[in-house]
């Protein structure tokens, strides 16, 4: 008499329940905590939840979902941007200075802005590759430079800190359709950002999922070694991360400067951290080669209910920086649980 041993189920078959599926989607944490968010400050401010109030909380999310998104895919690769914030003023500034002191055609001085922006991108992630520094220490020193820059320049050329006056350049409203404009809604107006926001992800989740590069973005995140021995191009996926956010800032740095009509020297400076915290919060490992654009635009959405609900629940501003503070380390608690239990499934 024989008996026979029943071979092992291959993970990759395995039936897999729906609450460990769940569970170890990056998105998750970042979903059910916007669902609190959302709820608590419903109850402190019957206006938060108007379409007026989500009009005011929906705006700042949009700008930083748009740069969270992409943050998150460089994020995934294993990398950082320290400088993602103040290439959003370098955009601005360089598309405001050429139109109104040089007298270049907008659409012209906006191009010569994106060829400055993603400029700057490939010069952080050469440099990276090339060095072999930490990317937090390349693009701190970028970071730095930069925002002298932009600050020795403008003053240099305006005599001030800011720049402002492009609503009265000729050709101002096509890129005031594009960037800055109002669709209304069921009686209510919203910027065109939050119809950007929504593109951005889609595209970013789209190529994260979806095609060769997304596959490489992980690899290159999950072991850069690993990912060049098996074919993948490990330097040309970080560089054009990089210079993916890059454009990201350039595209937001129009919307801040044809929404406005001006910008200052000191644009963006510290919204790099925001960046990353919307993408931490939306389940992006610090260690890279895990994460979703999709919960980084959730991650974006949460700040920009906290932000705008604590001003309808008539407590001080000050506080927003606390419950953001509360929220990154919440999220990065969780994403280690999620790494752990993910870890364990695959066993």
């Amino acid at each position: 008499m024989t008996t026979t041993t029943a071979a092992p189920i291959d993970e990759r078959v395995a039936s897999v329940g729906l609450i460990r599926r769940l569970l170890v989607k990056p998105e998750l944490g970042s979903l059910l905590g916007a669902a609190v968010v959302f709820i608590f400050f419903a109850t402190q401010s019957s206006v938060f939840w108007h379409a007026n109030g989500i009009a005011n909380w929906l705006d700042p999310a949009s700008t930083y979902g748009i740069m969270a998104v992409v943050v998150a895919l460089l994020m995934i690769g294993g990398q950082f941007d320290l400088s993602a914030g103040v290439q959003l003023g370098t955009a601005g500034l360089t598309t405001a200075i050429l139109t109104t002191e040089y007298n270049l055609v907008v659409w012209v001085a906006m191009l010569v802005s994106l060829l400055v922006c993603l400029g700057l991108g490939f010069l952080n992630g050469y440099l990276v590759i090339r060095t072999g520094l930490p990317s937090f220490i390349i693009t701190l020193s970028t970071f730095l430079m930069i925002q002298g820059l932009n600050l020795g320049i403008t003053k240099l050329i305006t005599n001030t800190v800011s720049v402002g006056g492009i609503d009265q350049e000729p050709y101002y409203g096509g890129p005031e359709k594009l960037f800055a404009s109002q669709v209304t809604l069921f009686g209510q107006k919203y910027y065109i950002a939050i119809l950007w926001w929504i593109v951005f992800t889609i595209v970013a989740s789209y190529v994260l999922l979806r095609t060769r590069f997304g596959n490489w973005i992980f690899a290159v995140g999950g072991d850069e070694t690993s990912s060049r021995n098996v074919g993948v191009p490990a330097k040309r996926t970080t560089i054009t991360l990089f210079m993916t956010v890059s454009f990201a800032a350039w595209f937001v740095g129009q919307i801040y400067l044809f929404r406005l009509t001006s910008i200052q020297a000191n644009a963006g400076f510290g919204f790099e951290l925001i960046y990353i915290a919307a993408a931490v919060i939306g389940g992006c490992l610090l260690t890279g080669g895990f994460g979703s654009a999709v919960g980084a635009s959730i991650g974006a959405l949460l700040i920009g209910m906290t932000s705008q609900g604590i001003v309808y629940a008539g407590w001080n501003a000050d506080w927003f920086k606390f419950f953001l503070g509360a929220m990154l380390l919440l999220a990065v608690l969780t994403n280690q649980f999620v790494r752990k239990y993910a870890e364990q499934t695959r066993r």
